[in-house]
Protein backbone atom coordinates (compact mmCIF):
# COMPACT_ATOMS: atom_id res chain seq x y z
CA UNK A 1 0.00 0.00 0.00
CA UNK A 2 2.84 2.37 0.81
CA UNK A 3 4.92 1.60 -2.30
CA UNK A 4 3.00 4.20 -4.35
CA UNK A 5 3.40 7.14 -1.96
CA UNK A 6 5.93 8.83 -4.24
CA UNK A 7 5.41 6.84 -7.43
CA UNK A 8 1.65 6.72 -7.91
CA UNK A 9 1.43 9.72 -10.24
CA UNK A 10 3.22 11.18 -13.21
CA UNK A 11 5.43 13.51 -11.11
CA UNK A 12 9.03 12.48 -10.45
CA UNK A 13 9.75 12.82 -6.75
CA UNK A 14 13.25 14.25 -7.18
CA UNK A 15 12.16 16.85 -9.74
CA UNK A 16 9.13 17.77 -7.61
CA UNK A 17 11.19 18.50 -4.50
CA UNK A 18 13.83 20.38 -6.49
CA UNK A 19 11.10 22.64 -7.86
CA UNK A 20 9.64 23.18 -4.37
CA UNK A 21 13.01 23.99 -2.80
CA UNK A 22 13.94 26.40 -5.61
CA UNK A 23 10.52 28.10 -5.43
CA UNK A 24 10.74 28.44 -1.64
CA UNK A 25 14.28 29.85 -1.69
CA UNK A 26 13.45 32.38 -4.39
CA UNK A 27 10.14 33.19 -2.67
CA UNK A 28 11.88 34.05 0.61
CA UNK A 29 14.40 36.27 -1.19
CA UNK A 30 11.56 37.91 -3.11
CA UNK A 31 9.60 38.54 0.11
CA UNK A 32 12.62 40.28 1.66
CA UNK A 33 13.06 42.50 -1.39
CA UNK A 34 9.39 43.35 -1.92
CA UNK A 35 8.60 44.04 1.75
CA UNK A 36 11.84 45.88 2.59
CA UNK A 37 10.67 49.47 2.09
CA UNK A 38 6.92 48.99 1.88
CA UNK A 39 5.98 48.67 5.57
CA UNK A 40 3.99 45.50 4.83
CA UNK A 41 2.77 43.26 7.63
CA UNK A 42 4.39 39.99 8.72
CA UNK A 43 1.48 37.99 7.34
CA UNK A 44 1.98 39.53 3.89
CA UNK A 45 5.70 38.68 4.07
CA UNK A 46 4.89 35.04 4.87
CA UNK A 47 2.26 34.89 2.13
CA UNK A 48 4.57 36.22 -0.60
CA UNK A 49 7.35 33.88 0.55
CA UNK A 50 5.15 30.76 0.38
CA UNK A 51 2.97 31.65 -2.60
CA UNK A 52 5.48 30.70 -5.38
CA UNK A 53 6.07 27.27 -3.79
CA UNK A 54 2.32 26.71 -3.31
CA UNK A 55 1.43 27.58 -6.90
CA UNK A 56 4.35 25.53 -8.21
CA UNK A 57 3.16 22.50 -6.22
CA UNK A 58 -0.38 22.83 -7.58
CA UNK A 59 0.80 23.16 -11.19
CA UNK A 60 3.25 20.24 -10.83
CA UNK A 61 0.60 17.97 -9.32
CA UNK A 62 -1.97 18.77 -12.00
CA UNK A 63 0.58 17.89 -14.70
CA UNK A 64 -1.89 18.16 -17.56
CA UNK A 65 -4.61 16.12 -15.85
CA UNK A 66 -7.91 17.90 -16.55
CA UNK A 67 -9.85 16.02 -13.87
CA UNK A 68 -7.32 16.86 -11.17
CA UNK A 69 -7.31 20.50 -12.31
CA UNK A 70 -11.09 20.75 -11.97
CA UNK A 71 -10.99 19.10 -8.54
CA UNK A 72 -8.29 21.47 -7.27
CA UNK A 73 -10.17 24.47 -8.66
CA UNK A 74 -13.26 23.34 -6.74
CA UNK A 75 -11.24 22.89 -3.57
CA UNK A 76 -9.78 26.38 -3.82
CA UNK A 77 -13.27 27.72 -4.48
CA UNK A 78 -14.26 26.61 -0.97
CA UNK A 79 -11.67 28.92 0.59
CA UNK A 80 -13.15 32.24 1.71
CA UNK A 81 -10.73 35.12 2.02
CA UNK A 82 -11.75 37.68 4.62
CA UNK A 83 -8.66 39.88 4.65
CA UNK A 84 -8.85 43.63 4.05
CA UNK A 85 -8.19 44.78 0.47
CA UNK A 86 -4.54 45.54 -0.09
CA UNK A 87 -2.80 48.39 -1.84
CA UNK A 88 -2.00 48.37 -5.55
CA UNK A 89 1.61 47.52 -4.72
CA UNK A 90 0.61 44.49 -2.65
CA UNK A 91 -1.74 43.25 -5.38
CA UNK A 92 1.09 43.52 -7.91
CA UNK A 93 3.43 41.63 -5.56
CA UNK A 94 0.91 38.79 -5.23
CA UNK A 95 0.44 38.52 -9.01
CA UNK A 96 4.23 38.45 -9.51
CA UNK A 97 4.57 35.62 -6.97
CA UNK A 98 1.78 33.65 -8.66
CA UNK A 99 3.30 34.11 -12.12
CA UNK A 100 6.68 32.91 -10.86
CA UNK A 101 4.99 29.92 -9.20
CA UNK A 102 3.48 28.97 -12.56
CA UNK A 103 6.94 29.08 -14.14
CA UNK A 104 8.43 26.91 -11.37
CA UNK A 105 5.59 24.41 -11.56
CA UNK A 106 6.00 23.99 -15.32
CA UNK A 107 9.71 23.24 -14.83
CA UNK A 108 11.18 26.59 -15.92
CA UNK A 109 13.19 27.05 -12.75
CA UNK A 110 15.75 29.47 -14.22
CA UNK A 111 13.08 31.65 -15.82
CA UNK A 112 11.01 31.65 -12.63
CA UNK A 113 14.02 32.61 -10.49
CA UNK A 114 15.13 35.39 -12.85
CA UNK A 115 11.61 36.80 -13.10
CA UNK A 116 10.91 36.59 -9.36
CA UNK A 117 14.22 38.03 -8.15
CA UNK A 118 14.27 40.67 -10.88
CA UNK A 119 10.75 41.78 -9.97
CA UNK A 120 11.71 41.84 -6.29
CA UNK A 121 14.67 44.07 -7.11
CA UNK A 122 12.40 46.44 -9.02
CA UNK A 123 9.94 46.58 -6.12
CA UNK A 124 12.86 47.30 -3.76
CA UNK A 125 14.07 50.16 -5.99
CA UNK A 126 10.56 51.56 -6.35
CA UNK A 127 10.21 51.40 -2.57
CA UNK A 128 13.30 53.61 -2.27
CA UNK A 129 11.77 56.18 -4.58
CA UNK A 130 8.48 55.92 -2.69
CA UNK A 131 10.29 56.84 0.54
CA UNK A 132 11.56 60.03 -1.08
CA UNK A 133 8.10 60.79 -2.39
CA UNK A 134 6.74 60.21 1.11
CA UNK A 135 9.12 62.87 2.42
CA UNK A 136 7.74 65.31 -0.14
CA UNK A 137 4.19 64.37 0.82
CA UNK A 138 4.99 65.14 4.47
CA UNK A 139 5.57 68.74 3.41
CA UNK A 140 2.18 68.99 1.71
CA UNK A 141 -0.48 70.41 4.03
CA UNK A 142 -4.11 71.41 3.84
CA UNK A 143 -4.59 74.64 5.81
CA UNK A 144 -8.09 75.91 6.61
CA UNK A 145 -8.25 79.49 7.84
CA UNK A 146 -11.20 81.46 9.20
CA UNK A 147 -11.07 85.20 8.51
CA UNK A 148 -13.51 88.09 9.10
CA UNK A 149 -15.40 89.44 6.11
CA UNK A 150 -13.45 92.69 6.28
CA UNK A 151 -10.26 90.98 5.06
CA UNK A 152 -9.67 90.59 1.32
CA UNK A 153 -8.78 86.90 1.12
CA UNK A 154 -7.27 87.06 -2.39
CA UNK A 155 -3.80 88.22 -1.29
CA UNK A 156 -4.00 88.54 2.48
CA UNK A 157 -1.61 85.63 3.24
CA UNK A 158 0.60 85.73 0.14
CA UNK A 159 3.63 87.21 1.91
CA UNK A 160 3.43 84.60 4.71
CA UNK A 161 3.20 81.70 2.28
CA UNK A 162 6.07 83.12 0.23
CA UNK A 163 8.26 83.05 3.35
CA UNK A 164 7.43 79.56 4.62
CA UNK A 165 6.12 77.61 1.61
CA UNK A 166 7.42 76.77 -1.84
CA UNK A 167 3.88 76.76 -3.23
CA UNK A 168 0.43 77.71 -1.97
CA UNK A 169 -2.88 77.44 -3.78
CA UNK A 170 -6.29 78.65 -2.63
CA UNK A 171 -8.65 75.77 -3.39
CA UNK A 172 -11.92 76.64 -1.69
CA UNK A 173 -13.71 79.62 -0.13
CA UNK A 174 -16.80 79.19 2.04
CA UNK A 175 -18.85 81.77 3.92
CA UNK A 176 -19.74 81.14 7.58
CA UNK A 177 -21.69 82.72 10.46
CA UNK A 178 -24.36 84.29 8.26
CA UNK A 179 -21.74 85.73 5.92
CA UNK A 180 -19.74 87.48 8.66
CA UNK A 181 -16.72 85.21 8.13
CA UNK A 182 -14.96 83.30 5.36
CA UNK A 183 -13.30 79.90 5.61
CA UNK A 184 -10.37 79.47 3.22
CA UNK A 185 -8.80 76.17 2.24
CA UNK A 186 -5.20 76.21 0.95
CA UNK A 187 -2.99 73.41 -0.37
CA UNK A 188 0.51 74.32 0.77
CA UNK A 189 3.92 72.73 0.19
CA UNK A 190 6.30 73.75 2.97
CA UNK A 191 9.90 74.61 2.24
CA UNK A 192 11.04 72.54 5.23
CA UNK A 193 9.13 69.73 6.91
CA UNK A 194 8.05 70.62 10.43
CA UNK A 195 8.15 74.41 10.12
CA UNK A 196 4.38 74.91 10.10
CA UNK A 197 4.34 76.30 13.67
CA UNK A 198 5.89 79.73 12.88
CA UNK A 199 3.76 79.95 9.73
CA UNK A 200 0.57 79.27 11.70
CA UNK A 201 1.60 81.87 14.29
CA UNK A 202 2.01 84.45 11.55
CA UNK A 203 -1.38 83.54 10.07
CA UNK A 204 -2.98 83.68 13.51
CA UNK A 205 -1.85 87.27 14.04
CA UNK A 206 -3.18 88.18 10.60
CA UNK A 207 -6.66 86.65 10.94
CA UNK A 208 -7.39 87.96 14.41
CA UNK A 209 -6.68 84.70 16.24
CA UNK A 210 -9.64 82.95 14.64
CA UNK A 211 -9.75 79.22 13.96
CA UNK A 212 -6.94 77.64 11.90
CA UNK A 213 -6.70 73.96 10.95
CA UNK A 214 -3.59 72.30 9.50
CA UNK A 215 -3.75 68.71 8.25
CA UNK A 216 -1.75 66.39 6.02
CA UNK A 217 -2.75 66.10 2.36
CA UNK A 218 -3.17 62.32 2.34
CA UNK A 219 -4.02 59.96 -0.50
CA UNK A 220 -6.23 56.99 0.35
CA UNK A 221 -4.15 53.79 0.75
CA UNK A 222 -6.62 51.55 -1.07
CA UNK A 223 -6.75 53.66 -4.24
CA UNK A 224 -5.34 51.99 -7.36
Amino acid sequence: MFESIFSGGNVAAVSFFIVLIAALACGVAYAFLSCRNSGSSTSFFVATALLPMTVAAVIALINGNLGVGVAIAGAFGLVRFRSAPGTAREIAAVFIAMAAGLAFGMGYIAYGAIFLLGSGGLLFAFGKFAKKAEGLRDREKIIKITIPESLDYTEVFDDIFAEYASSAKLEKVKSANMGSMFRLSYRVTLKTAGNEKPMLDAIRTRNGNLEIQCSRADIAENEL
